[in-house]
């Protein structure tokens, strides 16, 4: 049935009601049947003003009116008290409700009263960290002495080294980012002595980021950073800002090492907000697969795009968002090349406009910086009308008047896909976004259930900051800066001492009177990346044009999009892989035009390497430990654009990686497999949709990514089929953990969702594609594709079997 929309309000005369009524006709055409899931209209907010006594000094409140901000949200003098009262403070409320406040007005109070003192903010990303300067010069600027107090500036590596030795000399506030802070800040603290000896406040902005092996990585160089400043005699608080997860002041707790204060009244007002669940028909009456999320996510883009608004696309690959921006090109020039045999002209373009086509732009990692800046220009300035970008552009980089977003797959939180959503209509009263789902488990359990999602978060962000392959590396660069005594423990772990003699025995530290000191000449931080336990990266070179570099990839992405014969995307243009150099890092490629674009087609292996904890769970023996995995890409598969059919397969001949990490798995004794075979059904069948749903499902318990998780059926080990599920990063971040300490949870979760799928025998969106683990890259549209779909009926008993048991 088509979904209506509620609480619908338009504004004829501008965009946006414009924008909501195309979507309506849109979704009334006879084509379009069904695919309207659900349409709501958040309405509108009134603003919660609070006072703050004592008041904020003169100053402030002249630069606040500079900024016509006569009166503060209840959130932000919230947030401002905690801090007067010397608290770590987590703000956890909305997109564009005025966080930044809350850090902006402490740091700048402390520093009209204490003239030598500094602050440090972080960001997950080097545009937000210009993005807040921008933002708090312009707040200081509304008032002579504020603007007199203030020397602020942007510390990274794009920080030119004139201006690096200024900042350290004289600045008061430094914006950075926590791998400038790990590799570029901490080793050389003889040089900050100065600031970080004044240091009152750390800023942790967009703290929701800081996830899985990020994360944990972040909360040691937290933890290093506030030894070093205690060895200068410094004090600080932190002040945290978030979007909203269930466990904001558990997260902070964990990254900071301290208890945080919670503000999460948000006072802000909010204008309305059309949120649309767009789910592509069913192909055919046997309702299993669907047609194209991507192709479906171009055509609503173009359509928005065609009548004025400014869009941006959100993709969940570096394939799909080429893909996309590729199809919604094609689409808009089509769309043009009509308009121009009737004589229309599209709206918001003046004369002697580019055409629209020219006017949308691809962004993702793997572009060289200068392209990525100049994609940020052209968005901010208006001068591109859209841009489809991966979750690179989620984060809060101010914008202005983006008319739409367009999700094309949901993100792997809820926290995400509300990010990704408060990119579009921070400016104006009113904004679309519109959600097309893939055709896979969480996609269709949020089409069937969206109060799920309209709710509350249930997320739980999760960060072990004592996981032992992490630790070590942070411990190397803390001796280096400092040595390491006993007392460090309380901050770093009771693993402390056991990880020191591990790095004593490999001859990188020394101990002298219980005080452990760095014992090679190089810095250990060099090797350490913050954001991927790979540090190696392919270089792209373009044979045709001098070798000429076109752009990145890391080492482990690298093995599943530039091997020999690969179609490269970049741009929206194909570009031929003629050779791979796993020594030098280097791909070479030259611009071909293909109909089709190529996937990789992975072998996998797992093992147990040790059991560290068992119990019973209803009949079964359930056991978590360590295991090993391995993977390897064996061969690519061609796809045709848009029709996804399979036009190819080809063999290759790439390096087996290996992964040692935490899982929990089990073997299905005999009373289940007996149940199913009593039944007529194939236990196998069961097994695998079992291990896809809970692969899939997963991911929403423990708040990582979907590629975080990893799962197999293996007889090898046990000598019976067991599911093994496990954290795709060495030593374990705790989600597979989870799983096993919440298997009751999963496994309820897990039923009800098969349940409700309308499906008849199994479909991609309940028991899943049987492919062991997707590449990180792979495109989900062609993954629905997939044939021998698990049996429903066999998961389902297996399941209930299981739930029937005490």
């Amino acid at each position: 049935m088509q979904a209506k929309p509620t609480s619908f309000l338009r504004g004829e005369d501008t965009p946006r009601g414009q924008l909501s009524r195309w979507l309506e006709d849109w979704a009334a055409r006879p084509e379009n049947e069904g695919a309207l899931a659900e349409w709501r209209t958040l309405p509108a907010r009134e603003a919660r003003f609070g006072e703050l006594l004592p008041p904020l000094p003169v100053a402030l409140r002249n630069a606040l009116g500079g900024q016509g901000i006569e009166r503060l949200y209840t959130h932000q003098v919230r947030a401002v008290e905690a801090s007067r009262a010397a608290r770590d403070t987590v703000v956890v409320t909305g997109t564009a409700s005025g966080k930044s406040l809350c850090f902006h007005l402490p740091t700048l109070e402390k520093l009209l009263e204490e003239p030598e003192a500094t602050a440090l903010y972080l960001f997950p990303t080097k545009a937000l960290a210009q993005d807040q300067l921008k933002s708090l010069t312009r707040l200081a600027a509304g008032d002579l002495d504020t603007t007199r107090t203030l020397v602020a500036g942007v510390y990274d590596g794009d920080t030119a080294t004139g201006t690096r030795r200024k900042l350290r000399e004289s600045a008061n506030v430094i914006l950075s980012n926590p791998d400038m802070l790990h590799a570029g800040i901490l080793p050389q603290h003889a040089r900050w002595a100065r600031f970080l000896r004044n240091l009152r406040y750390v800023v942790i902005d967009e703290m929701h980021a800081y996830r899985g092996i990020f994360g944990s990585h972040v909360s040691n160089v937290l933890r290093r950073l506030e030894r070093i400043v205690r060895h200068y005699g410094g004090e600080f608080r932190y002040v945290l800002c978030s979007a909203t997860i269930r466990n904001p002041g558990e997260l902070a707790g964990l990254l900071t090492g301290r208890d945080v204060a919670v503000v999460d009244d948000d006072g802000s007002p909010r204008g309305a907000k059309h949120f649309v669940f767009w789910n592509p028909p069913y192909r055919d009456d046997t309702m299993v697969e669907r047609r194209s999320s991507n192709v479906e996510g171009c055509q609503i883009m173009a359509g928005l795009m065609e009548r004025g608004a400014q869009v941006i696309t959100f993709t969940k690959s570096r394939v799909s968002a080429e893909l996309v921006y590729r199809y919604t090109r094609e689409q808009l020039e089509r769309g043009a090349w009509r308009d121009k045999r009737k004589g229309r002209a599209l709206p918001g373009d003046g004369e002697g406009a580019p055409p629209l086509a020219e006017r949308i732009r691809p962004y993702r990692g793997g572009y060289l910086p200068e392209e990525r800046r100049a994609i940020e220009r052209a968005l901010f300035s208006g001068e591109l009308r859209g841009v489809v970008s991966t979750n690179a552009l989620e984060l809060g980089i101010d914008v202005g008047g983006l008319d739409a977003a367009v999700l094309i797959g949901a993100a792997p939180t809820l926290a995400s896909i509300w990010q990704q959503a408060g990119r579009a209509g921070r400016s104006g009263p009113e904004s679309v976004v519109v959600l097309v789902a893939y055709n896979d488990t969480v996609d269709q359990y949020l089409m069937r259930k969206p109060d799920y999602f309209f709710g509350r978060s249930p997320e739980a962000a999760c960060v072990d900051p004592h996981n032992p392959y992490i630790l070590a590396q942070q411990l190397a660069c803390a001796a280096y800066e400092l040595p390491l005594s006993p007392d460090d423990e309380a901050a770093f772990g009771p693993q402390t001492a056991a990880v020191l003699a591990a790095l004593e025995d490999a001859g990188e530290t020394h101990t002298i009177d219980d005080r452990s000191y760095w014992a090679k000449t190089d810095f250990p931080g060099a090797k350490v990346s913050l954001r991927a336990m790979s540090d190696d990266t392919y270089t792209i070179q373009d044979t045709s044009n001098g070798h000429k570099v076109i752009g990145t990839v890391d080492a482990i992405s690298g093995l599943e999009l530039v091997y020999p014969g690969a179609i490269y995307l970049h741009e929206g243009e194909s570009w031929w892989v003629s050779a791979l150099d796993l020594e030098k890092k280097i791909a070479s490629v030259e611009p071909r035009e293909v109909d089709y674009y190529t996937q990789p087609v992975l072998d996998t292996n797992i093992r147990v390497r040790g059991e560290l904890q068992r119990r019973d769970w209803r009949g079964e023996s359930l056991r978590f430990g360590e295991v090993t995995y391995s993977w390897q890409v064996i061969a690519m598969k061609k796809i045709q654009y848009r029709s996804l059919d399979a036009i190819g397969y080809h063999p290759l001949e790439l390096p087996r990686l290996t992964l040692d990490t935490a899982g929990f798995w089990f073997a299905p004794g005999p009373e289940s497999w007996g149940a199913l075979a009593r039944e007529g059904l194939n236990p196998w069948e069961g097994l695998n949709g079992v291990r896809n749903l809970f692969v899939t499902l997963l991911p929403l318990m423990a708040m990582c990514d979907p590629m975080d998780l990893g799962g197999m059926i293996d007889s090898s080990n046990l000598g019976a089929p067991a599911i093994f599920l496990f954290d795709r990063y060495p030593g374990g971040l705790g989600f597979a953990e989870q799983g096993y300490a919440r298997l009751d949870e999963l496994a309820e979760a897990a039923h009800a969702h098969l349940v409700g799928c309308p499906c008849g025998d199994g479909c991609p969106a309940c028991v899943g594609t049987p492919i062991y683990r997707p590449a990180q890259q792979q495109d989900l549209d062609a993954m629905k594709k997939a044939r021998d779909i698990p049996g429903k009926a066999a998961a389902r008993a297996m399941l209930e079997g299981w739930l029937m048991r005490r």
